[in-house]
């Protein structure tokens, strides 16, 4: 049974707060040492716990990996679950591009996880991609669809378009350590660079002119 099978039943507030700890602390350690580097026993030493009460919660470290990468999968499904067929496109295609950005400043490591788990082939996740991930990327793609259909923006390829979106945006959590150094000086201004140039880009690019 998977972690995700195994959230479905009633946890109590300890249990989610327990759970959480687990996956914030597991987040470190992966990110630091990848999944064949890391050990039970540095997750449980990181979130402050024991062995034994951490293997009450997870299986093993595959089960806590997994549910450490479906957890960033939900967080950046979220602002795609947003778009609003009934909103204005430009105001909706713009506010996802900002929570997408938002999450790459707020969870770099989560993202660079993510990341490398795709260069290796999505091995662990990949019936949550096609399960989860895939669905609700061609249901808001047909929104943008409809979007260009009705003449409201340039016509693109939706899926494409969506891919970019996620190329631009998560290019400064996953290549970060580059960024900074072709970059330098405040990070909270680099985001606010990069949030007024990506605006510039895409919105010129897919408003129709008058």
């Amino acid at each position: 049974m998977t972690h995700r099978a195994h959230n479905s039943q009633k946890r109590t507030r300890i249990q989610e707060r327990n759970e959480k700890r687990i996956l914030d602390a597991a987040l470190k350690v992966f990110s630091s040492y990848g999944f064949r580097g890391s050990t039970i026993d540095q997750i449980a030493k990181m979130a402050e716990m024991s062995k034994p009460n951490l293997l009450y919660y997870f299986a093993g470290k595959e089960e806590i990996y997994i549910a450490v990468l479906e957890r960033t999968l939900d967080e950046w499904l979220e602002p795609l679950t947003m778009l609003n067929p009934d909103g204005e496109p430009a105001e909706e295609i713009w506010s996802y591009i900002e929570r997408k950005l938002n999450l790459s400043r707020t969870a770099p490591a989560a993202s660079r996880l993510f990341a490398n788990e795709m260069l290796q082939g999505a091995p662990r996740i990949q019936q949550i991609l096609t399960g989860e991930l895939k669905p609700l990327v061609d249901e808001k793609c047909a929104v943008i669809q409809k979007w260009i259909d009705a003449g409201k923006l340039n016509p693109v390829d939706p899926v494409h378009l969506v891919y970019m979106i996620w190329a631009a945006t998560q290019h400064y959590a996953d290549f970060e350590a580059q960024i900074d150094t072709l970059s330098p000086g405040p990070r909270e201004q680099r985001f606010a660079n990069a949030s007024e140039t990506l605006k510039a880009v895409f919105l010129n690019g897919l408003l129709p002119r008058s």
